[in-house]
């Protein structure tokens, strides 16, 4: 069932007009209008409040509306995609290349028009929108300043957050000339881009939005392994280790990462004598909220060194012997070989 079919089912069910649905709503007739006769597609349930607003009224389930909403966004969606990505507007586009930093806007511009909506024009206009619509949701449940901004606008209460909504519903396939005018030119100072790294750095207008600038990295991170290198699981299983080590220092260990090495239990053996140190790092007091071992050990940050191991030297020990049997086993099979 779609959002609109279950709004009309209670109103009338309930015996109520699109009006008073849109005075609980807080938004305008005219929007709700739309939103039942399918001419505009339901908002995304994270990006607007009127679903709540709406449940509370009609007395439906709470998170129905929203259930219903995210069903028949995914849909459009699909339909969306299947489709060619319609160019930016002029208008739209020029607006964007105006804020541009001035001893950026030439090199920007010629890449804009040699690469029309290109990778770098839609990276560039959709984190613009993120950033100035985290900004207006933000004041979305701030009345007084809706009203004031309403008032100063010449707008009625519900029109500016109907307008508020419709923004925050917008991507960068969507944006419109309107969109623009009221939000990102009054709301961005300015914005500079790191071309060979592709850093945004966004300045806000500090007048109408709390956080001045935003700068939004691009980092390349190596993928997360989930298997454990066969010498640290080796290390684990040393008797007396894994009764002291504690949760924080198995993660350490784990997120250790070797090209083209695989490291012994010897290792990290070793490893861990270093991270418990004390001349190794300077004091910064008690960790509230350390975790515990998995033993009797003292939590992770501690002073303690190497040695509160009771067995340390039997640990080292073993990992010796470990060793040895290791190397006398490659020798008989290489005399063997050689017989």
């Amino acid at each position: 069932m779609e959002v609109g079919v279950l709004i009309k089912q209670k109103l009338t069910e309930l015996k109520l007009e699109q009006r008073d649905l849109a005075v609980a709503a807080e938004v305008t007739e005219s929007y709700i209008s739309q939103l039942l006769s399918r001419k505009k597609l339901p908002p995304a349930p994270s990006r607007t409040d009127i679903y709540e607003k709406i449940g509370r009224f009609l007395k439906l389930r709470p998170g129905k509306l929203a259930e219903l909403a995210e069903h028949q966004r995914n849909e459009g969606v699909k339909k969306t995609l299947a489709a060619e990505p319609v160019p930016l507007f002029k208008d739209v586009r020029e607006l964007i290349l105006q804020k541009c930093v001035s001893g950026k806007e030439k090199q920007v511009r010629a890449i804009f028009e040699t690469h029309p909506f290109g990778d770098m024009e839609r990276l560039v206009t959709q984190k613009l929108l993120d950033m100035v619509k985290r900004g207006a949701k933000d004041e979305l449940d701030n009345e007084a300043w809706l009203r004031s901004v309403a008032h100063l606008a010449g707008r009625s209460y519900e029109g500016l957050r109907v307008s508020i909504l419709e923004f925050l519903d917008t991507d960068v396939f969507s944006v419109s000339k309107e969109h623009c005018s009221s939000f990102l030119e009054p709301l961005i100072e300015s914005w500079d881009i790191d071309l060979a790294t592709f850093g945004l750095e966004i300045v806000l207008n500090r007048r109408l939005i709390s956080g001045h600038a935003k700068r939004v990295e691009f980092v390349e991170k190596e993928v997360e392994r989930k298997d454990e290198e066969p010498g640290l699981k080796k290390f684990l299983k040393f008797e007396g280790v894994r009764a002291d080590i504690t949760e924080d220092e198995i993660e350490f260990l784990r997120k250790l990462r070797f090209k083209d090495r695989q490291p012994t239990a010897l290792y990290y053996y070793r490893e861990l004598q270093n991270l418990r140190d004390p001349l190794h790092f300077r004091a910064v007091g008690n960790r509230k909220g350390a975790r515990k071992t998995l033993g009797q050990s003292q939590p992770f940050g501690s002073v303690a060194p190497m040695q509160r191991f009771g067995d340390a030297r039997g640990i080292e020990k073993q990992i010796q012997m470990e060793r040895r049997k290791g190397a006398i086993r490659r020798w008989d099979v290489d005399r063997g070989s050689r017989n």
